[in-house]
């Protein structure tokens, strides 16, 4: 099965090969379903609609998901003005990748203590926005517009280098993440919450985090291999489950963040400035993040949490 370089770059898909249609058509319809579906889980989860956590993950779905897969329904089927499609799917990619990667970021600050790294990470996703939407922004718009070999072939160039940068970035944030976390669990003293617990959780979100990279690596398979309307339009349906997946990572991450930070020898550790910046992590999850009471896998917000001034950690 093949798409063609070009088939879909320039225009719309003109192909007959109803396989291919037929399966950019349930990608696209399950990028559309998860994207719903995850509003409804958002609304429904949070009491306070504020914090990075709150509007990275309104963002990517609402200006990100939902636009990319309903620019490539315009786009393939012919429908509508192509000016308006690839606008559209541009707006989508934006606010789809790099606020993806913002709501990793939103988290991790919860299991890193580092400011410097958080700074270092935050300062990767501002630079990789700039040097790498902005050049397939132009290439995007000369290959369907001007049209010439020129354009499209540096366009399937840059194409390669964006998906391929922002998979790394991705790969970067959440091995930061996984590493963090399980020096979480090495630290937690089984003779209080249980090895085998403790145990299950790290497989769990190893899991989710593998199964993150796993899918980030079948896009660029599909890149590479030219198949570039499946991959343009499975991007949307990858990224909407990864999306969902985050409420997975985080329903188990405030388990362990909760067990560790309420250890009986946590209140006579030395109050260092690694310590505090640690609780304000702690209060900023618990202020951005205050989940239904009804749910098992949430632990009940502190009160000492309750007390504290809602702000968020500076970046």
């Amino acid at each position: 099965m093949s798409s063609g370089s070009e088939n879909g770059i320039i225009g719309e898909y003109s192909g007959n090969d109803f396989t291919i249609k037929a399966t950019f058509t349930v990608f696209l319809g399950i990028a559309l379903y998860n994207s719903i579906e995850l509003l409804v889980l958002i609304f429904a989860s949070f009491r306070r609609y504020h914090g990075l956590y709150f509007w990275s993950l309104m963002l990517a779905t609402v200006l990100g998901v939902i636009p990319q897969s309903l620019s490539f329904i315009l786009k393939y089927n012919d429908i509508g003005p192509l000016w308006f499609s690839i606008t559209l799917s541009t707006i989508g990619w934006y606010f789809m990748v790099t606020g993806q990667a913002l709501v990793l970021f939103s988290r991790l600050n919860i299991v890193v203590q580092d400011l410097t790294i958080s700074h270092r990470i935050l300062a990767m996703i501002i630079i990789n926005a700039i040097i790498l939407h902005v050049p397939t922004t132009v290439l995007t718009y000369g290959s369907n517009f001007v049209r010439t070999s020129v354009w499209v072939h540096g366009y399937t160039i840059m194409e390669r280098i964006e998906l391929t940068g922002f998979c790394l970035q991705e790969f970067i944030i959440s091995g930061l993440y996984i590493s963090k976390t399980i020096s979480i669990l090495r630290i937690s003293p089984p003779s209080i919450h249980g090895h085998n617990r403790n145990r299950k959780v790290m497989y769990q979100l190893l899991a989710i985090n593998a199964l993150i990279i796993v899918m980030d690596i079948i896009l660029l398979v599909f890149e590479y291999l030219n198949y570039f309307v499946i991959q343009t339009t499975l991007k949307s349906a990858v990224y909407s489950i990864k999306l969902k997946l985050e409420f997975g990572v985080l329903n188990r991450l405030v388990f362990l963040v909760h067990s560790h930070r309420h250890w009986p020898h946590e209140a006579t550790r030395p109050y260092t400035p690694s310590r505090r910046v640690q609780e304000q992590a702690d209060y900023d999850y618990h202020s951005f993040l205050e989940a239904s009471h009804g749910s098992p896998e949430l632990p009940s917000t502190p009160k000492s949490c309750e007390l504290a001034t809602t702000r968020h950690i500076s970046h």
